[in-house]
């Protein structure tokens, strides 16, 4: 396809994008900049009562509504776990892979990504994050996988016509950001920023005041796929086993000789099965696009777009798919508190100074200090006594309750329709036992649940996507570097080509190798505390334990010793293990097991030599020559001497 039609044709499903999500988008932005940003007061009531010096209050309690749900999400960190499917996968692979996205989360700082997109489905109604590739650093030419952030969700425009609640149907999709004319022209000196010949619609979309559009614009093609089953039971794709593979360790011969992955699995025995079918599969592109240019195009090993969506809450009417935050509901609640507080405090800060009450004429002689008795404080006030009885200051007329308790019902409104209470915020309320108040707690963290599971379906979907690309991303390697749950790191071997045996994992001369593109791996979420938090409790159980069962401590010292963190942890534990018992020892592998008890003389018995105390089974045993040559280690014998 050339790159006008590209353009133009990615130009009709922008705009086809931002007309279908344009509501949501503007629900999202009025959301965000309302909650987060504080701009509660509508335009014209603010202009007009700055013009008359109204204040104009804001007292925002939304953030901390925002903020239980997100911290409640980073507290108990989603892990992906990856399991086998097939015959041709493996647990002990499975791990592996498990390893390597420990590893990618590391390396590309994911919480961030996992964090940035919760805030943002919680406070406007949708976030993302996004797959990507890029070399391991600057001098290498070994690929990894990143996860990367999303900051601003409303520059994502997605595929409209999508059905299923995460990208793995969506044929298109842009992440774009608007960069300077002057850094356009810097990065991209012979593109144009902008088609000026096409409609005015898509010049405003792609270009804003000095600056330019720049857009990732994902797409996703229908194409069929041949897969072949092999007499070892692996299912294999026809263009994977047309592929050429490289030998080594025949020289020349290697060179001159195009051999296939077809060859090689026919070498070893193993043919085609008559189970050949087509199936339908996609093929993703991603170009870097302006609004007249395509600016680079790459190929995305997977079958699915990379750009994982976390949804707030979703509403389907209309036949349209609308997302709402947390406080969607809570705005209206929020400005009453706003008013009444702001009605309140201008009641206060209005109302006439109490006056002094008294008969004419009591300030002769005084007049300067009681004009300024309102507004300084005097030592003394005098009067005179002539001009009749002591003045006396009126009463304060104090805060209207009405507008006190309006703000109160304000509040409660707010947290009724939100579902999260006092007890859930960190406040006292008033529930008076721990009981009471975990209950209280629970109520708050079911309400608000939703947008949590759909952070973890979203690293779900990430953990596909991952698993999908693993394989092309990894394999060229010789080794690669994977994470275990305790954080440690280790280096395994991967299969450069296939193995005589063909499952995922096999031994040869150097150790494991790991072949990542055989077999068919499933995703799962595991939600709950993370490694450190598990350990810290695991440490608090022992402890208690070991309090109410003194006598469990020499059991199960070592394993307390190891979920401590001082320096030197590590060697007490060593030091308490050989203080187990022998049976808990072996049991565990601590200590060797017990060997056979040495004959008179010394010697240990031969091959084939009944051991004394043992009773003799198998038939009568051969008797067997006694070695002439002395054994290192043992005294002479006479016969030896």
């Amino acid at each position: 396809m050339a790159d006008n039609d590209i353009i133009a044709e990615a130009l009709e499903r922008f705009e086809e994008s931002d007309s279908e999500t344009r509501q949501n988008r503007q629900d999202a932005h009025d959301d965000i900049t309302f909650s987060r940003l504080s701009d509660q007061w509508p335009d014209a009531i603010r202009t007009q009562r700055e013009a008359e010096g109204r204040p104009c209050l804001t007292v925002n309690r939304l953030p901390s509504f925002i903020r239980s749900v997100v911290n409640d999400a980073r507290h108990n960190k989603p892990a992906i776990q990856v399991h086998p499917v097939d015959n041709g996968a493996d647990v002990a692979t499975a791990e592996v892979i498990n390893g390597i996205i420990r590893s990618i989360e590391r390396r590309s700082n994911a919480e961030v990504a996992y964090d940035t997109a919760i805030d943002s489905a919680t406070s406007g109604g949708f976030g993302f994050f996004q797959i990507g590739i890029e070399y391991a650093h600057d001098d290498s030419f070994d690929l990894e996988a990143r996860i990367e952030r999303i900051a601003n969700p409303l520059m994502v425009h997605w595929d409209p016509a999508s059905t299923r609640f995460d990208a793995s149907d969506w044929d298109y999709c842009f992440v774009s950001d608007f960069i300077s004319k002057e850094r356009f022209a810097h990065l991209y000196p012979d593109a144009d920023p902008v088609d000026w010949e096409g409609s005015d619609t898509y010049g405003e979309m792609w270009m804003l005041d000095d600056k330019v559009r720049i857009a990732d614009y994902w797409l996703r093609e229908q194409v069929k796929r041949t897969i072949v089953r092999m007499s070892n039971g692996v299912v294999y794709r026809e263009d994977d086993l047309a592929k050429e593979q490289k030998l080594e360790g025949f020289g020349n011969f290697a060179e001159a000789m195009s051999v296939t992955l077809e060859d090689m699995l026919n070498f070893q025995g193993i043919v085609r099965t008559n189970e050949v079918r087509e199936v339908d599969t996609y093929n993703v592109v991603r170009r870097k696009i302006s609004g007249a240019d395509v600016l680079s195009e790459d190929k995305w090993p997977g079958p699915t777009i990379p750009i994982c969506p976390v949804w707030g809450e979703e509403i389907v009417a209309d036949g349209r798919r609308h997302f709402r935050s947390l406080i969607r509901d809570a705005k209206d609640p929020q400005s009453m508190v706003n008013f009444w507080r702001t009605a309140s405090t201008e009641l206060v800060a209005l109302a006439p100074k109490a006056p002094f009450i008294g008969p004419r004429g009591f300030t002769a002689g005084m007049e300067d200090e009681w004009a300024s008795a309102n507004t300084r404080s005097h030592a003394t006030l005098e009067y005179d006594p002539a001009a009749g009885p002591m003045p006396q200051r009126q009463p304060f007329a104090g805060v209207p309750a009405g507008a006190l308790q309006e703000s109160l019902n304000a509040s409660d409104d707010m947290k009724s329709v939100i579902g999260i209470y006092n007890a859930s915020l960190g406040a006292r309320s008033n529930e008076t036992s721990g009981r009471a108040i975990l209950a209280r707690q629970r109520e708050a963290d079911v309400s608000t649940f939703h947008f949590i599971d759909n952070l973890n379906r979203a690293i779900r979907y990430a953990g596909q996507v991952l698993v999908d690309i693993i394989p092309s991303v990894y394999s060229p390697r010789r080794t690669v570097r994977i994470l275990g749950e305790d954080s440690l790191e280790e280096v395994i071997s991967l299969a450069s080509q296939p193995p005589e045996i063909h499952t995922a994992s096999f031994e040869d001369e150097g150790g494991p190798l790991y072949d990542l593109s055989v077999g068919v791996y499933d995703v799962d979420v595991k939600a709950g505390p993370s490694y450190g938090t598990q350990r810290e409790e695991t440490r608090e159980t022992l402890i208690e334990i070991i309090r109410a069962l003194p006598g469990a401590a020499p059991l199960l010292g070592d394993v307390l010793m190891e979920h401590m963190d001082f320096v030197g942890s590590d060697r007490v534990a060593e030091r308490l293990k050989m203080m187990l018992p022998p049976q808990i020892q072996q049991a565990e592998g601590i200590a060797p097991p017990p060997q056979p008890p040495m004959p008179s003389g010394g010697l240990p018995p031969m091959p084939g030599q009944p051991i004394p105390g043992q009773p003799i089974t198998g038939g009568p045993i051969a008797p067997q020559p006694i070695p002439s040559e002395p054994i290192p280690g043992l005294p002479l014998t006479n016969r030896q001497m």
